[in-house]
């Protein structure tokens, strides 16, 4: 088959809501290779001995120790992962980029951004952007940790609305630079950086531009203090001010007006880079807590095994599971689409631009999801602790400030939410989803007559799988009929663009831990994988619960009359379980093995 009958026949982004994928098609992180397990295990190791010891002072705004700990982190190689090996990088594959992301994040938050603002929105602009000269001149000295780098699009006026900064770019008379003047918050890495990726409008253009601005104080450019922050202590923030700063005009980033289409790139990047920034910090949470359960004894009992406690522990590691296999799953598919667009003659940059936008809804759907869990996880690590937890001598008081950054950065979870569902809608106008047609089979199985037939579920996860279909359907009916409804104007009804990202991303979340368990039960053995089978279920069940409640709250507000009951009956028939799982007996086996092992180490 040749490359481009390859790419148009390969799954897209946003595909899946409307196509049933095959557990041997996806990705897990049991198809690890040797070469990314040893990546995993030397990045575990010198977060264990340089990082995790040291977490108090990570508390104590130690600034410098995040530098040294970043620079140490660059000779390792971890610092050029992502950056193409003719510039002094490893040259990893995308898998392999969010491996090492994952597991350098997970012991303190003024890590986990101090290196995804550098590897990420730091460095990717220029790699991905950048002309040959800008690369040779910047991405080695990057990709080793010699130099820093910091990004500033984020504005006092200009925040989820990144294109209305008023930052502005003057080219000098003679056409040799330019002076940038404006001020920029909330910029990671500012105090330690060497250049930042500045955004800045040139006259009355209509978009922002990108420049490479190195950073010299004696060159118009001032900072504040370091901001008081709730969590991420140690992550250098602070607020940069450019006074018509020199700028040489090569130093201009991409195209002219081509500046917001760098920074949602960079951000698409950005967001399932940092759903795999939560994942390890959510496996230590919880380790720590199941350690603390274990050894704790109440009423002469250890609270392990108390079923308060287990039931938290067990959903704890449900949400770790699920949220391992989405991320997983989807990098390799960004992976898969990056090689085949080499294979048919694209650049490295072209390749991966093109690969991570053609998944930017998915990675939309990850940020949000993956950061919520966080931060539940984190709140629940606190309870188990008891008085303790909200003790700052105790490890989850941190963890819990430190992760709720993650809902706010990279695009707040709302918009995120609001993008997942309007950019799926523009990929079924350009036709690359088919959502019209499914849509209106779904409504028009709403008026036919249903099947009384009785389904066969004997095979394993046969009636999970079948409830994802239908929970398909529940999607393709509420965003369906919602968007016939109000038209262009969807985006103005951003309570119902909510409701309707719920449904996406649940069911995403959710098939995704179903096929992964689905792939490994097949390979391995029923037998082998009867805790993760319990956690498909039980995630599936929390789905089908948050699914029913955001889809009955969409129906009854944009429907009416006939066309409401309608539209309820036919939630309720396609949320409706012919065997209901047992909750607590899922929940038990899954806590079972976490109190057994004293760890996460499903």
């Amino acid at each position: 088959m040749e490359t481009k009958e390859k790419i148009d026949d390969m799954i897209r982004g946003g595909q899946f809501i409307v196509k049933e994928t095959k557990a041997e098609d996806v990705f897990t992180p049991e198809d690890f290779s040797d070469e990314q397990k040893m990546m995993r295990d030397s990045v575990k190791e010198f977060v264990d001995r340089e990082i995790w010891p040291k977490k108090e002072e990570f508390e104590k705004k130690n600034y410098d120790l995040t530098e040294e700990i970043m620079r140490k982190a660059g000779e390792l190689g971890f610092l050029g992962v992502a950056v193409p090996e003719e510039y002094g990088g490893l040259g990893m594959d995308f898998v392999s980029t969010m491996l090492v992301c994952d597991y350098i994040s997970g012991a303190t938050g003024s890590i986990a951004t101090a290196f995804g603002a550098h590897t990420g929105i730091g460095t990717l602009p220029i790699t991905l952007y950048g002309t040959e000269q800008q690369k040779k001149k910047y991405i080695p000295k990057l990709a080793t940790g010699e130099w820093f780098g910091a990004y500033c699009l984020t504005e006092p006026g200009a925040g989820s609305d990144a294109n209305s900064g008023k930052t502005k770019a003057v080219l000098s008379e003679d056409g040799s630079h330019y002076k940038i003047t404006g001020q920029k918050m909330w910029i990671s890495n500012a105090g330690f950086c060497n250049i930042f990726i500045v955004f800045a409008r040139i006259e009355d253009d209509k978009n922002i531009t990108a420049f490479i601005v190195e950073k010299d104080l004696e060159n118009g450019i001032s900072m504040g203090d370091e901001e008081k922050k709730l969590g991420i202590h140690s992550s250098s923030t602070r607020q940069v001010f450019f006074n018509e700063t020199k700028v040489p005009a090569e130093n201009l980033l991409g195209e002219r007006d081509g500046g917001f289409k760098i920074a949602m790139n960079s951000l698409n990047v950005g967001r399932i880079k940092l759903a795999a920034a939560c994942l390890d910090a959510q496996r230590r949470v919880l380790t720590s807590a199941v350690e603390y359960a274990n050894e704790r004894v109440q009423f002469d009992t250890p609270i392990s095994k108390f079923g308060a406690i287990r039931s938290k522990l067990a959903e704890m590691a449900m949400s770790i599971y699920s949220d391992e296999a989405a991320s997983y799953r989807a990098s390799k598919n960004i992976e898969d689409r990056i090689n085949l667009r080499k294979e048919n003659g694209s650049s490295h940059q072209e390749a991966e631009l093109k690969g991570v936008e053609e998944f930017a809804i998915e990675c939309s759907i990850l940020k949000v999801a993956v950061s919520e869990d966080i931060q539940k996880c984190t709140d629940e690590g606190i309870q188990i602790y008891g008085g303790m937890g909200f003790s700052a001598d105790a490890p989850m008081e941190s963890a819990w400030r430190d992760a709720r950054i993650s809902r706010i950065y990279e695009g707040t979870n709302e918009i995120n939410r609001m993008l997942s569902v309007g950019m799926l809608v523009k990929k079924a106008m350009k036709g690359h989803v088919d959502l019209l047609g499914p849509a209106k089979a779904v409504a028009d199985e709403l008026t036919g007559i249903p099947s009384f037939d009785t389904p066969d579920y004997t095979q394993l996860l046969a009636e999970e799988k079948a409830m994802l279909k239908r929970l398909k359907k529940v999607f393709l009916m509420v965003a369906g009929s919602a968007a016939q409804k109000y038209g262009e104007e969807l985006d103005q009804h951003q309570q119902l663009l909510l409701a309707s990202a719920d449904i996406l991303i649940e069911t995403y979340m959710a098939e995704s831990a179903i096929l992964r368990v689905e792939k490994n039960a097949k390979r391995y053995g029923e037998e082998t994988q009867k805790v993760q089978i319990a956690i498909a279920k039980l995630r599936l069940y929390k789905a089908v619960d948050k699914i029913n409640e955001k889809a009955k709250e969409g129906i009854i507000s944009f429907a009416e009359g006939d066309e409401q009951k309608m539209m309820l009956m036919g939630l309720k028939r396609f949320t409706k379980y012919e065997n209901y799982p047992n909750i607590v007996e899922l929940r038990n086996i899954i806590a079972d093995k976490i109190v057994e092992d004293n760890k996460y180490a499903v």
